[in-house]
């Protein structure tokens, strides 16, 4: 009996000094970071917020002088990579890159696997979009937003336009196409934004509302024709292409979302605060702003402690915007 109580009193020690030495051992491991290389979660394919990924993960490389490995991890509009991003070790040594379908996903999922603000720190914004890009198969006979507001407002021109799967942003923005221009395309939703792209460039639709890094290459290369943008004001990469507002569809003023870094809920301070450091440090380089400036984004010149703001302020706008595009939530 002695023997029992004398080792539960010293368990019971062990337990206190644990605790009373957790938050020394955490801030010398947080001072310590990063000694390992770094994977950064994307949870998608190819374009979008994987290209922003790579251009902020060679530059966080050479600052934290360890390896940032991109690893894709597509499916389900994000929420296969969110969810190996919530469940990890909030060591610092996993991290995510997404897009703003992250706060769509709470709107056109009754259950997550996760909670969106819980399991995640939101780190920094890193890029954002003025505008999306419409554009249409070569093979479409329009050559004018006009032109191809006649045809898509005739139901038996059959006209499809793709997403890379229900609910994300650029189907909610397809949907609010529809009801502001009084269209009659018919969805198409796929698996990632590569698969839909893919979809557009052999015809099997004949639109889709693009991001720019996604959309400029193919505009370029002349297999797709940008007809409109959603911004405010002209695309500085597509001088010619006019706004939806200047082609004669109003109140259209939607812009494409932005890119921004999570880690798992419970990562040390000590490491949040450098990221964030890090993040504002390298997006004032000349070399990153130029990279992401080419993929038809802009530079984010948010202060990382107002991205949570901005994430909690999306997730609002988009529930609003579900309602009105009457997506079921699945």
């Amino acid at each position: 009996m002695l023997n029992r109580i004398f080792r539960a009193g010293l368990a019971a020690l062990a337990a206190v000094v644990c605790t009373a030495v957790a938050p020394g051992a955490r801030t010398a491991f947080a001072q310590s970071w990063p000694d390992r290389p770094i994977r950064l979660v994307v949870p998608f394919g190819a374009g979008g917020p994987d290209t922003t990924a790579r251009i902020l993960g060679q530059q966080l490389s050479k600052q934290l002088g360890q390896p940032i490995i991109v690893d894709n991890r597509a499916g389900a509009n994000g929420i296969i990579g969110a969810d190996m991003v919530a469940k990890a070790a909030p060591d610092g040594y996993t991290l995510m890159l997404t897009s703003a379908s992250f706060a769509v996903n709470p709107s056109i999922y009754k259950k997550l696997p996760y909670d969106s603000k819980r399991d995640f720190i939101d780190i920094a914004q890193v890029a954002a979009g003025e505008g999306l890009i419409l554009a249409v198969h070569p093979g479409v006979p329009a050559t004018t937003l006009a032109e191809f507001l006649a045809l898509a407002r005739d139901p038996g021109s059959k006209i499809a336009y793709g997403s890379p799967g229900i609910g994300n942003t650029l189907h909610l923005a397809g949907e609010r196409f529809n009801m502001r221009a009084g269209t009659k395309m018919l969805h198409v939703p796929y698996k990632g934004g590569g698969p839909a792209a893919a979809a557009l460039l052999g015809g099997e639709i004949q639109a889709m509302l693009m991001t720019a890094p996604t959309a400029l290459p193919q505009i370029r290369a002349g297999k797709l024709r940008a007809l409109a943008f959603t911004g405010d004001t002209r695309a500085s990469y597509l001088p010619d292409v006019p706004t939806l507002k200047e082609a004669g569809v109003p109140d259209f003023d939607v812009d494409a979302g932005w890119h921004g870094l999570f880690a798992p809920a419970n990562t040390p301070p000590a490491i949040v605060q450098r990221l964030r450091q890090e993040v504002v440090k390298a997006l004032q380089t000349p070399e990153m702003m130029q990279a992401i400036k080419e993929t038809g984004l802009v530079p984010s010149t948010l202060a990382p402690d107002a991205f949570p703001h901005l994430v909690d302020t999306d997730i609002a706008k988009y529930t609003e915007l579900v309602r009105i595009a009457r997506v079921e939530p699945e």
